[in-house]
């Protein structure tokens, strides 16, 4: 897909996932807090979100020797000001533990060897892994993210005519691109302070991949929407999203009072949840 495409494929992606998460019990989940538009100097124009997940029973059972699984809320904060985005993570129990996640969104192969300009002593520390979206490897993380099992070298999209992913394919797909993402995790801790950052970055990893790997895979549901289009989607499920944790949230007064196409975001929960219903891969590079 072309970089533009990408832009409503990860609102879409983000929205339906988040929707997925929250289907089970009632102490799960995702909860946001904040979706509003921001300015700054760093990335100019964009849309920040606060969000709340909660994990209780993905905690692996090393940590939650550590750590009460009451616990287990990560604290997320992004800043898309698409095709640069940066999200940082952080889990109040452990207080110093701090993953931060740059990503910038080009139309190559995955070529370019030093997109975030980092210096000589950061590119000496960098570890660079290539993953690809038509590999069918999965591990624990994959079954901790969730989500169907997804093979690309099998799909085609029917609207699209696009795939199957067979071996070779970013060399020779158009349009073609990739999403660099920088990892950078911090995790100070004293016995099993490694061990929690390749957690980390392992669930990061398969998060990355699966997210991605169903980017294409519900490529027939979003081709054929707008920017509005998922915008709405996604204020009407961040409202029912918050609506099953009895939590107050901020949105921007314009996502407020939208009523685009009879979608009314102030509703019961299950109207809520009936308007945002969705219907049932790039290349990633870090």
């Amino acid at each position: 897909m072309s970089v533009e495409e990408y832009k409503i494929a990860q609102m879409y992606m983000v929205t339906k996932m988040q929707q997925q998460q929250t289907s089970g019990g009632a102490d799960e989940g995702v909860e946001v807090l904040v979706n509003e538009p921001f300015e700054n100097e760093e990335f100019g124009k964009g849309q920040f979100t606060s969000k709340i997940y909660h994990l209780q029973s993905k905690l692996p059972s090393w940590l939650a020797a550590f750590a009460p699984l009451n616990s287990m809320l990560i604290e997320e904060e992004a800043w898309n000001a698409y095709p640069k985005c940066k999200t940082v993570l952080k889990c109040p129990y452990f207080g110093r533990f701090k993953l931060t996640i740059e990503s910038i969104h080009l139309s190559d192969n995955g070529c370019s060897p030093n997109v975030h300009n980092l210096d000589a002593d950061a590119l000496a520390l960098r570890k660079v892994e290539t993953l690809d979206i038509g590999t069918n490897a999965r591990d624990y993380w994959t079954y901790v993210v969730g989500g169907p099992e997804i093979d690309l070298t099998n799909f085609c999209s029917a609207k699209k005519q696009c795939g199957p992913l067979t071996q070779g394919w970013q060399e020779t797909c158009d349009p073609v691109m990739t999403a660099y993402k920088l990892v950078t995790v911090d995790a100070p801790y004293w016995g099993f302070g490694y061990r929690l950052e390749q957690a980390a970055l392992a669930g990061e990893r398969s998060l990355f991949l699966e997210s991605h790997k169903q980017c294409i895979y519900w490529l027939d549901e979003w081709c054929d929407l707008t920017f509005d289009d998922v915008r709405q989607l996604e204020v009407a499920t961040d409202a029912a999203l918050n609506e099953r944790f009895n939590k107050k949230h901020t949105m921007s007064p314009s996502a407020k009072s939208s009523d685009t196409n009879g979608l009314i975001v102030e509703t019961s929960n299950q109207q809520a949840m009936d308007e945002a219903n969705l219907s049932s891969s790039l290349v990633v590079r870090s």
